[in-house]
Parts: C-alpha cells; sequence; structure tokens
C-alpha cells in the first residue's frame, strides 16, 4: 500500500515524477494551502510558512519553490487562474459564440475560478497596490488580457491589439471590485454588470472606424485644393 504524499495529496511518488511535473506540484499545493490564510492575514511570512507547514514541507523547502516569496506565489496563483480558466474556451460550443459572448465567458470563468478565495483576492490587490508591488500586477493583469483575446481568436498587431486590451483591462478591473462586494445570490448581479460593461469594448473597434471615416471627411477637401500658382 502506497501512503499518500503530503505534498501532492495522492499515492504517487514525487521522486518518480518528471521534474517540471514535481515542482508544478508542489508549488499548486502551496498557493492553495496559502489562499486560505491570506484570506485572515494578508501576504505575511507567517502566511507563507503556514502554508509551507500544511504541504508538510519545511520552510527551506517551501523557499526552494518560491524563492521569490509572497510576490512570486501572486504570480504564479495569476498564472494558474488563467490556465484554469481556458479550460472555458475548450468547451464545443464556445468558437461559436460571439465575440462579446466569448469575451463574458472567459471573464467570468476566471473569476469564478477564485470563487473560494473572495477575500484573499481583496487582501492581494491591496498587496499589489504597493508601489513596490505595481510592476508585477500590471505584468499579471496584461497576461492575462492576452490569454482572454487570443483565446478568443483576436489576432491584430496593429494599434488595436493595445486599445483591446486597455479596453478589456478597465472592464475587468470593475467587474472584480463589484464581485468583491456583491451579496446577490451566486453573484448574478456580478454577471448582470458584466454584460452590461463588455459592450464597451466592443465598441472600440466601431469608434476607431468612426474617427478614421470621420478625418478622411475632413481631410478629403484639403486634399483636393491645389497650392495657389505663383504668378512670378
Amino acid at each position: 500500500m502506497t501512503d499518500t504524499d503530503p505534498v501532492t495529496g495522492d499515492g504517487g511518488d514525487v521522486a518518480g515524477c518528471p521534474v517540471d511535473v514535481a515542482e508544478e506540484r508542489v508549488r499548486e499545493r502551496i498557493l492553495l494551502a496559502a489562499l486560505p490564510h491570506v484570506a485572515f492575514e494578508g501576504w505575511r511570512t507567517a502566511t507563507l510558512h503556514a502554508a509551507y507547514a500544511d504541504t508538510g514541507l519545511s520552510v527551506a523547502e517551501g523557499e526552494l519553490a518560491f524563492p521569490g516569496g509572497a510576490v512570486e506565489i501572486i504570480e504564479y496563483w495569476s498564472d494558474w487562474a488563467d490556465r484554469q480558466m481556458l479550460a472555458a474556451a475548450d468547451q464545443p460550443d464556445f468558437a461559436s459564440l460571439r465575440m462579446p459572448d466569448r469575451i463574458a465567458t472567459l471573464m467570468r470563468a476566471r473569476i469564478e475560478v477564485n470563487g473560494r478565495w473572495r477575500e484573499a483576492v481583496r487582501r492581494t490587490m491591496s498587496f499589489l497596490a504597493l508601489p513596490s508591488n505595481t510592476g508585477r500586477a500590471l505584468k499579471c493583469t496584461w497576461r492575462t488580457l492576452n490569454a482572454i483575446w487570443y483565446a478568443c481568436g483576436d489576432t491584430a498587431t496593429d494599434l488595436g491589439f493595445y486599445s483591446k486590451r486597455l479596453s478589456l483591462a478597465a472592464v475587468y478591473a470593475a467587474v472584480v471590485l463589484y464581485w468583491l462586494d456583491d451579496s446577490s445570490e451566486d453573484f448574478a448581479d456580478t454577471w448582470a454588470f458584466l454584460d452590461r460593461r463588455i459592450d464597451t469594448v466592443m465598441l472600440v473597434p466601431k469608434l476607431r472606424g468612426r474617427v478614421r471615416d470621420t478625418l478622411a471627411d475632413v481631410l478629403s477637401p484639403l486634399r483636393s485644393r491645389r497650392p495657389p500658382v505663383s504668378s512670378n
């Protein structure tokens, strides 16, 4: 009979796994052990030590898995949640959805991944708002936005690449903040708010096209003019 491994939570032997698989299992277990503590204690050293202990690791072993400490765990959490979110794009009917519905589906999935750890999300946002952590916060957010647009089939490489992500960033931030304080059943109010706000993302290419057309109309008479011919 094989004993249950304190790190992986299954009967397998970590030592028998490929290095990257074993490391991934350890990192995921630390993350999932840390989040309940984060909800009450925030991202403190004591929080990390408690998570290491919960996974059967010493402090030295835990720090080996995440040498960057709290910020590295948070970045891993963001990447982990992105990967969970993208499972929604693998559903058979996803490709048949309209673009706004694809975006809304993925954004909702991204938020629902963290449904069990809403208070931990709140504490993490406060932690990332510190000046020393804002760069990491922007990096994680940008990666999430890229994942959403690429999964939805967007291939823009021009100015639209940035405008779409900036527009989606504003919506994503607003929806997460709404969700954090939502007391409706199954967060129904949050999803209704998401559906309303997602329309603003889809307005971006339309507005950009209108601006381009308007400028063309304004400039066309100027282009038809000829400089006066000098009589000299």
